[in-house]
């Protein structure tokens, strides 16, 4: 082959190889996001399937449990990414038998809401805010809490209409901001150097993806200026969402807040957590905020 043919070519590829990277990128990105539809399995009465709208028109379905009282004090349940209310639903009941009302909704993207793809807090913040709204009308204005996991607790601060205004907030495994979230991810399977190398290309498609830059993504930045009590939860062993982010995410919080990093657990375990210890840390954080039903 002649030497000039030899640098054209190797110069072509070298031009072609960041487009196959961003390309690359972008199409595991697409799969990270997509939502997909699941089976809910229907909660005994007096329970009741709901069905409602967010702003921007997408249906959302979600179960509700009526309190002990018409009025009786309540919580907003939101499950995490690639799960529905069927994760929550079993901390809703341990609640519900306490005398609280409670709502557990499928965000957009899950369970039996329309399947739309994830936006990692900013468009599920518009179904948060339809879910809290609903629920505080139904209990005639009685204090409401969120209880959200993972995306569920993003969801409850930094959707598109900002912070849901909840009388307290429950945050479990919640994420500092998008860029720790994806790196933590990445290196996880790709190792830290490859987590280095991946998180920048998957974090800044958020603009041409939602419209906003990384740090728009950022539950950390919008707790700071959430006056009401929070209580912060977090697995020891989580890798996902590390014990020192739990940490930071719990000293920016302003007001009365509380922290449980839980010994040995995961990120998936902490998710699904709802045993004795966690009825006693949780109800006692509500009747402390909201009031005992």
């Amino acid at each position: 082959m002649p030497r000039g043919r030899g640098i054209r070519l190797a110069m072509g590829s070298a031009a072609l190889l960041p487009a196959l990277v961003l390309a690359a990128s972008w199409f595991l990105a697409s799969k990270i996001a997509a939502g997909h539809a699941s089976v809910v399995t229907p909660a005994a009465a007096p329970a009741e399937q709901v069905k409602l709208t967010a702003r921007d028109g997408v249906a959302i379905a979600g179960t509700y449990w009526p309190g002990r009282t018409a009025n009786a004090p309540a919580v907003l349940l939101l499950h995490g990414v690639g799960a529905s209310r069927n994760q929550t639903a079993p901390m809703a009941e341990a609640l519900v038998a306490q005398g609280y009302a409670a709502l557990a909704i499928d965000l957009r993207g899950h369970g039996a809401s329309t399947i739309t793809d994830h936006s990692y807090g900013l468009d599920e913040g518009l179904d948060a805010r339809a879910a809290f709204d609903w629920l505080k009308a139904r209990q005639h204005r009685g204090k409401v809490a969120v209880i959200g996991v993972s995306l569920g607790g993003a969801a409850a601060l930094i959707g598109r209409d900002g912070p849901v205004p909840a009388d307290a907030l429950v945050l479990v495994a919640v994420f500092p901001d998008i860029r720790h979230a994806i790196y933590n991810r990445m290196a996880s399977v790709l190792t830290p150097v490859g987590g280095t190398i991946a998180e920048p290309l998957l974090s800044f498609q958020s603009l041409p993806r939602y419209g906003v830059w990384p740090g728009r993504i950022a539950p950390i930045a919008t707790i700071r200026d959430f006056t009401a009590p929070v209580l912060v939860i977090g697995g020891a062993s989580d890798r996902y969402t590390p014990p020192t982010e739990t940490r930071a995410l719990f000293e920016a919080a302003p007001s009365r807040k509380g922290l449980w990093l839980v010994p040995g657990l995961s990120h998936g375990e902490v998710s699904n957590l709802h045993d004795a210890e966690w009825a006693r840390r949780v109800s006692g954080f509500l009747r402390g905020t909201i009031g005992a039903p």
